[in-house]
């Protein structure tokens, strides 16, 4: 192919049409988005429960599920109720009624603490109807409308009833939430292997935890924050503690003993304990039999609730399809999305596809902006697609090169036409799929596209970029590849081109040195929701999944805190404090303080492109220098204030090693205006030793709106301080200053993509010292051991095409700093760049648009 020219000016995305949302809201794709109080929603998606219904298809559910187009109706007899279960106490501020045509006359709003002793805290008997928006003043875990007075001959019909408040509300003893239950527990010793920690605080009586036959012996449970307890509940099975302590403890190391006895009888002890912790132990100090310590469980309870319940409704904008639903239904539905979709490249609308395993025919899901399609298997052909999963460039006449934002994951395809179409440029990662035939990376028509991603993947068939400019491939299988543009660059690709840089222009390495595949969702056999955490790998070659199940460990979905928009940050901050991981479903989150990770291992994961929006100059996430945090499947977007930065991951000097489990950021994007006035300094910062980076694309804006040279300012995409940090597939496009910085030692990229930025409005205006301009990527002059493969920037200065930057990278000359397969391309002759890296390479210039490549350097 001919190398591809350069990109035209980018329009703004088409405004949705009115007269659409109002057809996919009337469809239940598009849920109204109800005035928010300050507190955040509790009930949506929360186990729900009425007197009767009327049929089968208007079930509790309905009026909790967020869906606008679904409804409760009950009976056509007083008195009817409607109940929801908060899972903990909360202190309630704000009740919703979204009443149907059959509405309640005289009715209540009522609070329980155990479902059984109800008080009234609103109550009326002139309802009208409509949407009764209702300030209340109460406490209580469940919430019920009680209706006394039908205002028809029908029953009690609910579109939605919604509960706002905060968890945490009254100063009673919360009996019914256990917070140990499913928490990490370790004990001084165990029996035998059937016998663990884990096993006392499992919520299964069945199962049992027993020590040595030996005294002392504790068995101690991290409850993932400090809280207030007032109960324990010991379940002996018969080899007991006669002489035992209940302690707690803020740091796992001193202990306060809350409550003795020396007389314990077995059984089932339930003790009133007084005390603070994050960690409670039962310490025992004389045993009553010749075994050890047994429980079966290991209950605690705390003050006032404070449990904030995880688990819950994925929301209106996660659509699942099951195989038992029609072709036509399932492809209206995809329709609809994609209409809304197609060129909504600013909008607000976020959504997830989601294919309950089994197999599909005759449908074709084409993937707009903000969307991800993937299968809920555990293995990627568990789902299996017969027809096409699409992205095409038809909204933007056949050019590929503003496709951004969109995903498929987790599917087996087996393409009508014997080939796939994935047309994308950045952010649209391609991750477990399994492709019974070609892949065609470029637009029908075969016009521009610029970049990609693929991961854990198998193509049958052949990889066909034609006009893609650069590609990075991981971990995969492939039958072979048709051609190569710019660089096409592969790690641990079974079938991949051996290295021919540049002519053809392959980068192949033959494993990657260190991957680990997103976390995903999947349905268990019992149809739960599980989150899969994948493995790290090393030295990795082949789709992981191709020789058996990925390996890796399973985390229920009631261990995450699934976040909604509309969920204060606040909330967010308290689940994560409680031990919870971190689910954001589809849709856009302000974020008015920083989002703080500290547990390790703590999984963070986005749905249809999660968009996190840093309010007031605040920095949006932070990550402590702890082990195996997972981020992945974020957006984020700067706001109007700048912020220092968007994402940072460890502290500023951390010094911890975490080589045996690193923290890995993951399809994580960031933007700097575009859909709105945006700044901030550094979109990601990591301090940590032994990160992973894989796939992020970091963009200030170069079309859109809140663009211009001092108006989406950014000085950096990506500083990297951590030694022993690995990028796979780094994006970092048309910042002001060095787009990417390396300050950490043995660091490793394999893959970068670059821009520099459009815009300088001169040379003067864009100077580093007495140079012009900034390199894409600066190795610092103090690191001694670096390593790159496959990596180039591009320029097209718009504003001054008579601008010439020095140079494309920047490094120190030292035996163990060294890049491989490099290149420099002026688009059109807009601009030059004098040399490759340092003063070594060629300039790119001209019209022509050919790369300028070096093989290696020094």
């Amino acid at each position: 192919m001919s190398p591809v020219p350069p990109r035209p000016p980018r329009p703004r995305a088409h405004r949705l049409l009115t007269a659409l949302t109002a057809l996919l809201t009337a469809a239940g794709l598009l849920a109204p988005t109800p005035a928010r109080a300050a507190d955040p929603l509790l009930s949506q998606g929360r186990p729900t429960s009425a007197s009767s219904v009327e049929n089968a298809g208007n079930p509790a559910t309905n009026a909790t599920d967020g869906n606008a187009g679904t409804r409760w109706s009950s009976a056509f007899a007083d008195p009817q109720w409607l109940q929801v279960d908060l899972g903990a106490t909360a202190t309630i501020s704000r009740v919703v009624l979204t009443w149907e045509a059959a509405y309640g006359r005289a009715y209540q709003i009522q609070t329980s603490t155990d479902g059984a002793a109800w008080t009234t805290v609103y109550a009326t008997t002139s309802g009208d109807g409509g949407t009764d928006d209702l300030t209340v003043s109460g406490t209580g875990r469940y919430v019920r409308m009680y209706g006394t007075a039908r205002a028809t001959a029908y029953g009690y019909s609910l579109w939605e009833f919604q509960v706002y408040g905060t968890i945490g509300g009254g100063s009673g003893c919360d009996t019914t939430g256990n917070v140990a239950q499913g928490r990490p527990a370790t004990a001084s010793s165990t029996e035998n292997a059937g016998t663990p920690a884990g096993a006392a605080v499992d919520g299964n009586t069945g199962t049992r935890w027993s020590s040595a036959a030996a005294d002392p012996q504790w068995l101690q449970v991290d409850l993932g924050s400090v809280r207030t307890l007032c109960q324990v509940v010991l379940t002996w099975e018969a080899a007991y503690g006669r002489a035992y302590q209940i302690q707690t403890s803020t740091d796992g190391a001193a202990w306060t003993t809350g409550y003795a006895t020396t007389t314990g009888d077995g059984g089932t002890d339930t003790l009133t304990v007084s005390g603070t912790g994050r960690y409670v132990r039962m310490y025992g100090t004389a045993r009553a039999t010749a075994w050890g310590y047994s429980l079966w469980e290991f209950a605690v309870h705390t003050t006032g609730g404070g449990t904030i319940p995880g688990g819950g409704s994925l929301g209106p904008n996660v659509i699942t399809f099951d195989p038992s639903m029609s072709a036509a239904t399932i492809q209206g539905q995809l329709d609809a999305v994609f209409r809304t979709q197609e060129s909504n490249q600013f909008g607000t609308q976020r959504y997830a596809l989601m294919f309950k395993p089994g197999d599909y025919s005759g449908i074709n899901a084409q993937i707009g902006f903000y969307t991800s399609i993937m299968g809920l298997g555990r293995n990627p052909d568990d789902v299996r697609i017969h027809g096409d999963i699409t992205v095409d460039a038809g909204w933007f006449n056949g050019n590929a090169t503003q496709n951004f934002w969109r995903s498929a994951a987790n599917l087996e395809v087996f393409p009508s036409a014997g080939f796939t179409r994935w047309a994308v440029s950045q952010a649209a990662p391609f991750r477990r799929m399994d492709i019974q035939g070609d892949l065609n990376l470029a637009p029908n028509g075969y016009g521009w596209a610029s970049g990609g991603y693929i991961a854990d993947s198998r193509v049958t068939g052949v990889v066909q970029p034609y006009s893609q400019q650069q590609w990075y491939t991981r971990d995969s299988n492939v039958g072979g590849y048709l051609n190569a543009v710019w660089n096409m660059t592969n790690s641990g690709v079974i079938g991949a081109p051996a290295t021919s840089f540049p002519n053809p222009a392959y980068t192949t390495l033959a494993q990657t040195p260190v991957s680990r595949d997103i976390p995903y969702l999947y349905l268990d056999g019992a149809g739960a929701y599980q989150v899969f955490v994948p493995s790290t790998r090393t030295n990795a070659a082949g789709a992981s999944w191709l020789g058996g199940a990925t390996p890796g460990t399973s985390i229920p979905l009631s261990q995450f805190y699934v976040a909604r928009p509309g969920d204060s940050t606040a909330t967010i901050n308290a689940a994560l404090a409680q031990g919870l991981n971190l689910l954001f479903t589809p849709g856009v989150y302000p974020v008015t303080e920083t989002i703080a990770v500290t547990r390790p291992g703590t999984v963070v994961l986005g749905l249809g492109f999660a968009t996190l929006i840093p309010q007031n100059g605040v920095t949006a996430m932070s990550v402590a220098d702890v082990d195996g945090v997972r981020l992945a499947g974020l957006l984020f977007d700067a706001g109007p204030v700048n912020s220092p930065v968007l994402l940072q991951v460890g502290p500023a000097g951390a010094t911890a090693r975490h080589n045996a489990n690193p923290t890995s950021i993951q399809d994580v994007f960031f933007r700097i205006g575009g859909a709105g006035p945006g700044k901030a300094t550094t979109s990601l910062v990591v301090n940590q030793h032994d990160a992973l980076i894989d796939h992020i694309w970091a963009w200030r804006a170069d079309h859109g709106s809140g663009v211009g040279w001092t108006v989406n300012t950014a000085d950096t995409g990506l500083i990297v301080n951590g030694n022993y940090v690995t990028a796979l597939g780094l994006f970092v496009e048309h910042y002001q200053r060095y787009e990417v910085i390396w300050n950490g030692n043995n660091g490793r990229t394999i893959f970068f993509q670059n821009e520099l930025p459009y815009d300088p409005p001169s040379a003067s205006a864009w100077m580093n010292g007495s140079t012009v301009g900034y390199a894409a990527f600066k190795v610092a002059n103090p690191v001694t051991a670096f390593e790159g493969w496959g990596m180039g920037s591009y320029c097209y200065f718009n504003v001054d095409p008579s601008i010439a930057a020095y140079h494309g990278f920047e490094a120190p000359t030292a035996a163990g700093v060294r890049f491989h397969d490099l290149l420099t391309v002026s688009l059109g002759g807009n601009g030059s760049i004098t040399h490759v890296i340092n003063d070594t390479g060629g300039t790119a210039q001209g019209t022509a648009t050919v790369p300028v490549n070096l093989v290696s350097y020094p």
